[in-house]
């Protein structure tokens, strides 16, 4: 008998407005939503501290809340996106094309939390 082990993770996190965390519900936590035309890149981003920020700097001004989401993504899957810096030295994100969101979803191990809501 062959044993499997699960895919060692790495935790990332997304800062959504209320739009998107209702779409995450419909999907019942286990998948991001199709982006938009105009939205070309999904970016999780590599630390907790950035998306708190976004959220609570950018999603309530713009859309009056933002949430911090925690997921889980099997590492080795992980390596196809380069780590980019938007930014200073901790503002760590992966562009993730559209057309690609399915695939990176099938490896999502878990399911997305919300850690953290502004308002």
């Amino acid at each position: 008998m062959t044993s499997r082990t699960a895919p060692s993770t790495t935790t990332l996190w997304r800062p959504v407005g209320p739009a998107e965390l209702a779409l995450l519900e419909e999907l019942d936590w286990r998948a991001w939503p199709p982006r938009l035309p105009e939205q070309p890149i999904f970016y999780p981003v590599l630390n907790e501290d950035y998306a708190i920020r976004i959220a609570r700097d950018w999603n309530v001004r713009h859309d009056g809340a933002g949430h911090v989401t925690r997921f889980e993504v099997d590492t080795e899957f992980l390596t196809r996106y380069p780590v980019r810096q938007a930014g200073g030295r901790t503002i760590l994100e992966l562009w993730v094309p559209a057309e690609e969101l399915d695939l990176f979803n099938a490896h999502i191990v878990g399911t997305i939390e919300v850690v953290r809501s502004f308002s």
